[in-house]
């Protein structure tokens, strides 16, 4: 008999690698193309996710499958694969009767909106009159590509064991 092939009896831990419908337990840092951090788990508890669920983007949750616990890498998603180009024409005017009285028309400045089925989105005041304010509806990130440091803590239960008799070769 050989020593790369034996049969294993009892219980044997299990490498776990990511795969779409795991639970997985992460850590993170978005940066920009220029270094500016736009967003990092860190500062907080971490995040856990399902992966293939559409929780993330479709980059993000391309990258995570294949890792492994304790496995930290750095790719960078193109806007395609993120938020999306940017669409020119995705914009719209609002009547400034629609918002507090108190509020503040700043170019730039992100703003939550709902359509009419409910759904919450952000868009950015791109410019106002007296009676109406120009928003931009595209994703504040669309059109960039996003460089994440990605750290994966745990995948689902990270214990994972089997009774089976395996055999190996």
């Amino acid at each position: 008999m050989s020593a790369n092939n034996f049969t294993l009896k009892g219980k044997k831990k299990m490498t776990n690698k990511v795969k779409s419908g795991d639970s997985v337990t992460l850590h993170y840092r978005g940066t920009l193309e220029d270094g500016t951090e736009f967003d990092s788990s860190h500062d907080r508890e971490p995040m856990t996710v399902s992966v293939g669920s559409g929780q993330l983007i479709k980059g993000f949750d391309s990258a995570l499958n294949g890792m492994t616990e304790g496995e930290t890498k750095t790719v960078t998603i193109p806007a395609t694969e993120a938020y999306g180009e940017t669409n020119p024409e995705n914009v719209t005017d609002v009547d400034k009767d629609q918002f507090p009285d108190d509020f503040e028309f700043t170019e730039g400045r992100v703003v939550p909106l709902m359509g009419p089925g409910g759904q919450q989105f952000l868009a950015t005041i791109t410019s106002d009159t007296d009676t109406t304010v120009s928003m931009d509806l595209n994703h504040p990130m669309a059109g960039k590509d996003l460089t994440f440091e990605i750290e994966v803590l745990t995948i689902g239960d990270t214990d994972t064991e089997t009774d089976d008799e395996t055999t190996t070769s």
